[in-house]
């Protein structure tokens, strides 16, 4: 067993032109304000990190890490949602996305998954000059459009999806693996890798690859009705990040898993903060702890309702209070009679 570090915040929700929000260190310090001890930086926000220099320069790498030392901050991972979000891209899409990328490739798609290929590649580097393990991105989606299957799906539709995403995600994690990463992705709606079967059918076609890997997000998993208890059960050997992230789902007469093209106050499923939806946290910590997960919680802050500031602040305790630190020895240690094979077999009636 394992005590689960933190707690961790997503800086992505929090990130701002303005003061403290606009720089790493500023960030750095309003964490550690809030009760933090780690950060999770995306990747695309240049206002926090230059991921090129973060990829070449080791000085800039241990200053970095220095700086955030000196206000008591770890960094959990590097996050790349919306960059690899990019790797596989639906064309029904293609005009939304160009939104993640720089503007010299907007209205390329190839040109643009070639920036996010080469973005992820200096993540990978970059991870590994700044003494990290893990790293969290979204698988992107080919299938999503054809999630439903009215019309009937044409025979391979799928296989072939699944085909070309491993494809085009196989490289990339091999180059992780030549730099000792795991690459975690979310399992989240709107990614082709949305639930536990989604997640065997892309693991399968990238031949079991070690370096894939999940990110743990019970939200995504209450606004789907799965249960993400025995999710953890099925696939613990594989989470290497994990996002405290709650939810509650409320169907009526009107509105299900779908949500009726809702605003997210009129939804079924609504995202909440920490502690005001229907997610089990002492459960999951629990399993999590039990089956030796590693790795930060890391608040991802998301709420149709509450004030951030206080969201953050709630968050970095809620976390605190869940985290379980495991014991070194087992509860009934005091009624241990010790080893001896020979009493032993003497209780079972068993004779040399």
């Amino acid at each position: 067993m394992r005590t689960i570090k933190g707690p961790g915040v997503f800086l992505a929700q929090f990130a701002g032109d303005d003061a403290p929000y606009n720089t790493l260190e500023g960030m750095a310090k309003w964490a550690a304000a809030k009760g933090f001890k780690g950060v999770q930086i995306p990747t695309w926000d240049t206002r926090l990190i230059d991921m090129k220099q973060a990829a070449e320069s080791q000085t800039y790498c241990d200053d970095l890490v220095g700086m955030l030392a000196g206000h008591g901050i770890a960094i959990c991972d590097l996050a790349s949602h919306i960059v690899g979000q990019l790797i596989a891209v639906h064309p029904a899409h293609d005009t939304v996305m160009d939104a993640f990328a720089p503007e010299a490739v907007h209205n390329d798609p190839a040109a643009r998954r070639a920036w996010a290929t080469e973005h992820l590649g200096l993540a990978a580097r970059a991870s590994r000059r700044l003494g990290l393990d893990r790293h969290t991105t979204f698988s992107g989606s080919l299938l999503w459009p054809y999630l439903y299957p009215f019309p009937q799906w044409p025979e391979g539709l799928i296989d072939e999806g699944f085909t070309e995403l491993a494809n085009r995600w196989r490289p990339i994690l091999d180059d992780f693996d030549a730099h000792g990463i795991d690459l975690a992705y979310e399992i989240h709606p709107t990614e082709d890798l949305h639930d536990g079967h989604s997640w065997e059918y892309f693991l399968e076609k990238v031949d079991q690859h070690p370096r894939a890997n999940i990110m743990y997000d019970p939200s995504h998993f209450v606004l789907q009705q799965l249960d993400y208890l025995a999710f953890i059960d099925h696939y613990h050997d594989r989470i290497k990040t994990f996002h405290v992230k709650d939810a509650e789902f409320r169907p009526d007469g009107k509105s299900g898993v779908y949500g009726g093209f809702q605003p997210w106050a009129k939804r079924a499923g609504r995202f909440r903060s920490p502690g005001d939806g229907q997610v089990d946290f002492g459960g999951i910590f629990t399993k999590l702890s039990t089956y030796g997960f590693d790795g930060w919680a890391v608040l991802e802050w998301e709420c149709f309702v509450k004030n951030a500031e206080d969201g953050a602040s709630e968050g970095a305790q809620f976390i605190a209070d869940n985290i379980i630190t495991v014991s070194e020895r087992a509860f009934d240690d005091f009624a241990k009679s010790g080893a001896d094979r020979a009493a032993n077999r003497a209780m079972l009636g068993l004779t040399d």
